[in-house]
């Protein structure tokens, strides 16, 4: 009676998995209202029996075997075959570099994005490339929908098995008629199990089959892919704890009216969580970006006002990005302040310490910048080349077509040290850029690592206009 009473007084937090003995209407770890409740068993424990087979489900012996049953005897770590986690290149290089050369054996991937921007192409491409079965179970079309794009994106392999199920049980039905060695799930927002009192959907649901999954994965050593919905601010659907349960998180991102696509790992127990992977999605799929600078350019013939180069790191690439700005007459007040890629608050910022401390006036014009491509800029590096577009855009003189900027602007005017200026600069002389204004202190380019290329360092944004207008 008393484990009884002690499974019906527990509580616990919809988003975080914070547990208590005593309700309260406030996370004590998350500090979100309203999202205590009573749990009284387990929700994972029913589903993992059910996993197990422990009624066998329509006679078919259990998929989790002895999960939870007998304990495995440590050993030394020297004694722990290392191969065994080694890592599978998928055939994708863009997503291997992301994943730190492939997926790991028995690892659990989560991969997130908007709808629409290539999540389910990006999977078929990889499960066709896979050397062994691939089950690839999809809960939001039929098969015979995924069977089209597999045709259009030539993603239609021998090893890839086809499941429309939106129910746990079968699932593992499946998993155990094909044995895969990857298992595609898209997306765990549709998986729901019986005896789990909540919605299909639902934050319980989600956290149970995902913890369900996991146990899978492990005990099969099944490399396991799931496809997770986005909020509208971009992050990952559902609880917290999610990101917690799995060993891997990637988010695929892009406008979805251009065709970049960039992958990046926010969590990953197996390799770097600071690479981007870079695709191009056509009619005809995704095509891997091993090179994608010129994509941020407009590549016009002679230098317009308004516009500055710089070179931006994602993650460890560095990338060249073109600014846009446009100063002009305000057609209704108060002036208009218009960004398109870039962080409103930080060009904000910008254009007050461009009249304050370089005495170039603006007043109530309308101020419109944005970045070429689609691509979002928001590390400080950029502060500098959107300060040199608006004083260009101001004055109306060119920033001259071979020059590149690299700078975090302060609020007093000094231009600050950022980081890898060494491989931006050889990023943009492989480009055909030649000169280039950084702040000061910046480290020196080997000899002979950019031959040509003419190096500026400004300490105040009065030197950097001056070098780039020269005023």
């Amino acid at each position: 009676m008393g484990r009884s009473a002690a499974a019906a007084a527990l509580y616990q937090c919809s988003e975080c998995g914070w547990k208590s003995t005593k309700w309260a209407g406030r996370c004590g770890e998350c500090q979100r209202w309203g999202t205590v409740s009573e749990g009284r068993i387990p929700a994972r424990d029913r589903l993992l029996e059910q996993a197990r087979g422990g009624p066998a489900r329509n006679g078919r012996p259990s998929v989790l075997g002895g999960l939870g049953g007998a304990v495995t005897a440590a050993v030394p770590i020297a004694d722990v075959d290392a191969r065994l986690a080694k890592a599978q290149p998928t055939g994708l290089g863009e997503l291997d570099r992301v994943l730190g050369g492939g997926l790991v054996p028995g690892a659990v991937v989560l991969l997130a994005g908007e709808p629409g921007v290539g999540k389910s192409t990006l999977l078929l491409e990889a499960g066709a490339l896979a050397p062994g079965p691939v089950l690839y179970v999809t809960g939001e079309e039929s098969a015979a929908q995924v069977r089209l794009r597999a045709d259009r994106i030539g993603a239609v392999g021998g090893n890839l098995f086809l499941a429309a199920e939106t129910d746990f049980g079968a699932l593992l039905e499946h998993v155990e008629a094909v044995n895969p060695t990857l298992l595609i799930v898209d997306s765990v927002q549709t998986i729901s199990a019986q005896g789990i009192d909540a919605t299909p959907g639902g934050v319980a649901q989600i956290r149970e089959v995902t913890s369900a999954l996991t146990a899978l994965a492990k005990q099969r050593t099944l490399t396991t892919v799931l496809v997770g919905h986005v909020t509208k601010d971009g992050s990952i659907a559902g609880p917290r704890s999610l990101e917690h349960l799995v060993d891997v998180v990637l988010h695929f991102e892009g406008d979805r009216h251009a065709q970049l696509r960039m992958v990046r790992a926010l969590k990953n127990r197996f390799g770097p969580t600071d690479e981007i992977g870079c695709f191009e999605l056509g009619e005809y799929g995704l095509t891997e970006l091993p090179d994608p600078s010129g994509l941020f350019l407009s590549r016009l013939r002679d230098p317009v006002p308004g516009t500055c180069v710089t070179v931006t790191l994602e993650g460890r690439r560095p990338l060249l990005a073109e600014v846009q700005t446009l100063v002009c007459e305000a057609t209704a007040e108060p002036a208009r302040r218009v960004t398109s890629g870039l962080d409103s608050s930080r060009v904000g910022m910008v254009v007050a310490v461009l009249q304050r401390r370089a005495g170039v006036t603006i007043g109530k014009r309308d101020i419109y910048a944005a970045t070429v491509g689609g691509v979002r800029l928001t590390e400080p590096s950029v502060d500098l080349p959107i300060l040199l577009a608006l004083a260009s855009a101001t004055s109306d003189l060119s920033v001259p077509g071979e020059l590149i900027a690299i700078g975090e602007v302060g609020l007093a005017g000094e231009i600050r040290r950022v980081t890898g200026v060494q491989r931006r600069l050889t990023e943009a002389a492989r480009m055909g850029f030649r000169r280039a204004i950084v702040p000061p202190g910046s480290p020196s380019l080997p000899p002979g690592e950019c031959p040509g290329m003419v190096v500026t360092e400004a300490a105040h944004i009065g030197q950097a206009i001056a070098a780039a207008l020269g005023r």
